[in-house]
């Protein structure tokens, strides 16, 4: 059974500011005009190789927030094609704007809530999966929601090659240990783990920073994170 993942009064100031986040005047449309945004990714479904013109691994990461975390991965490798998912058009403006600004050609974006992406990716059509500083959904009724639950897990299973990886950070302890006890009902294994990310130099080779990682281990704030697999 899912429990709370906050003791009751404990709320998640994150939720707060997402709820000042969720109106940017203009934002959806300029969204809506950009060529870096897939705009009816149902058709994609299948197809990603084609679109993004090569053979290359597609990897996604799914709430992306303002792009600084996928928009460096793209950077740092170009034999990589990267689709970051947001469902916030008053964030998800902010990664486009980069991408308009200095385009990426492995790099789009989509414009989407997370249920969706086994109507938008095919059975083994991505290799890696990227869960960074989601929403915790506090709440017990709302335990599907999180990104890391068991249901989530379900769904990256169907679109991920057999070998393909799910990685998650995050720096709310709570929300780790609940995704670790998700693990094993769901039928994945770990591959790597650390409750301190920072401070753990195998796990911290390639590592690429995200804005609230950066905010909160500025503060001494431990980042746990998890690589795992089917």
């Amino acid at each position: 059974m899912h429990r709370d993942i906050y003791p009751k009064g404990r709320i998640d100031r994150r939720n707060k500011k997402q709820m000042r986040l969720r109106n940017v005047t203009g934002s959806r449309e300029a969204i809506a005009k950009s060529d870096y945004v897939i705009h009816n990714p149902q058709e994609c479904q299948g197809k990603w190789h084609e679109i993004f013109g090569n053979d290359n691994p597609v990897r996604i990461e799914i709430g992306m927030g303002k792009g600084r975390f996928i928009t460096e991965l793209a950077r740092q490798n170009p034999d990589v094609n990267y689709v970051g998912i947001e469902k916030f058009s008053s964030v998800l403006i902010r990664g486009v704007q980069k991408q308009e600004e200095d385009p990426l050609l492995n790099l789009y974006f989509i414009r989407m809530d997370a249920e969706e992406i086994t109507s938008v990716f095919g059975t083994g059509e991505v290799d890696r999966i990227y869960l960074n500083f989601s929403d915790p959904w506090p709440k017990d009724r709302h335990a599907k929601r999180r990104l890391p639950s068991r249901e989530f897990l379900r769904r990256y299973g169907e679109i991920l090659i057999p070998e393909g990886v799910v990685e998650f950070k995050t720096d709310n302890s709570d929300l780790f240990q609940f995704a670790l006890e998700e693990l094993e009902p769901a039928g994945w294994k770990i591959l790597q783990m650390t409750k301190d990310l920072h401070n753990d130099m195998q796990m911290m080779q390639g590592n690429v920073l995200t804005e609230y990682e950066e905010r909160f281990s500025s503060k001494g704030n431990p980042i746990y994170k998890y690589i795992v697999t089917r």
